[in-house]
């Protein structure tokens, strides 16, 4: 990579990490269905009135906005709410990764290599960790929401995966209309019908801009700019060369979060973090398998975890190589996909 695009991937990060703190920022002033709700409708609008919609099957876009946008989005802005740190949730939701792996073995019959199953131990072992460090001095329900938002991420990227768009950034942008209705009717249920359209008008207020500026940093810096620039970065570069820079995501949410908000890790939460952080970046690309005779990358190099095969492009051209993570995707998320975050 060029020295200008590894700091567009650096980049990227920080933008997909400042989404951690902006969204503790927001649930300061509304509840989290309707918090998400809204981040969504911001980025719905424009999307439907300007941008094309990409060519992929309907069911896949429903499913990808239920699971990117409603479970992933939802639970992780809920774990927050109840007391999940924001740097520690970073962290946790990076479990995205190992469980697309897992995913993609089971329901798409994609092979998973040693060096993978062992970045998913390693994960495995660092989560373990953290969970006995909180149980012995905080609520173990909002680790349990952040898993299960990772989970609802790892779905969202199978779904992405199935659907093949022919434009990814575009697929990526209309998934936003899915989930506003249902974290709207989630907000109205939980949090009351009224609750979130209050806090909405407070935050026109003289105090209230707080709030406004995390919802729109939320959907437009982490999602529209971040993914824009990853989807740039995917189409130049092999997955394997860019998504590791999707583990700086939760170095820059811990330390935005200790910086701003004053979180600190204990000692075993940092091993563990940094043991989940380890296990994500070991089993996130695959071994080089050198040359072909002809000088040609061997099939399957530097693969992101979980990922694909690779089309092959008759036209000696590179294919695109699927939607791209949005922030809390670190890339997922990313995820690597989904790195589709908060």
């Amino acid at each position: 990579m060029t020295v200008r695009d590894r700091l567009l991937a650096v980049l990227v990060a920080v933008l997909w990490g400042l989404n951690f703190l902006a969204v503790r920022i927001g649930l300061d002033h509304y509840p989290p269905f309707f918090l998400s709700a809204m981040r969504f409708v911001v980025l719905a609008v424009p999307v439907v009135l300007f941008v094309p919609r990409p060519k992929a099957p309907v069911r896949w876009l429903v499913v990808y906005g239920l699971g990117f946008g409603v479970l992933q989005f939802g639970l992780l802005f809920l774990a927050i709410d109840r007391g999940m740190p924001s740097g520690q949730a970073s962290v946790v939701v990076q479990a995205s990764a190992p469980f697309t792996m897992l995913l993609g073995a089971l329901l798409l019959g994609e092979r998973v290599s040693r060096r993978q199953l062992g970045g998913v131990a390693l994960a495995v072992l660092g989560m373990a960790v953290i969970a006995v460090e909180r149980a012995r001095s905080a609520a173990l329900l909002p680790l349990l929401l952040t898993l299960l938002a990772a989970f609802g991420w790892a779905l969202g990227n199978i779904a992405s995966r199935r659907a093949r768009p022919d434009h990814p950034l575009r697929f990526a942008l209309w998934m936003s209309v899915v989930p506003p209705l249902p974290l709207l009717a989630l907000s109205a249920v939980m949090e009351g019908p009224a609750t979130g359209w209050r806090a909405l008008g407070a935050s026109f207020g003289a105090n209230g801009w707080p709030g406004l500026v995390a919802l729109v940093y939320t959907a437009l810096a982490g999602s529209v700019v971040g993914s824009g620039i990853w989807t740039t970065l995917l189409k130049r570069y092999e997955a394997g060369a860019v998504a590791p820079f999707s583990m700086l995501v939760p170095i820059v949410g811990v330390a935005t979060a200790w910086l701003a908000l004053g979180e600190r890790l204990t000692g075993w939460s940092a091993v563990g973090s940094t043991v989940v952080v380890a296990g994500v970046l070991v089993g996130s690309t695959t071994a080089r398998r050198g040359r072909t005779p002809e000088g040609a990358p061997a099939g399957g190099a530097g693969r992101a975890l979980g990922a694909p095969p690779e089309p092959r492009a008759e036209d000696g051209h590179r294919p695109d190589p699927g939607p791209a993570p949005d922030a809390t995707q670190s890339p997922a998320g990313p995820p690597v996909q989904d790195p589709q975050r908060s």
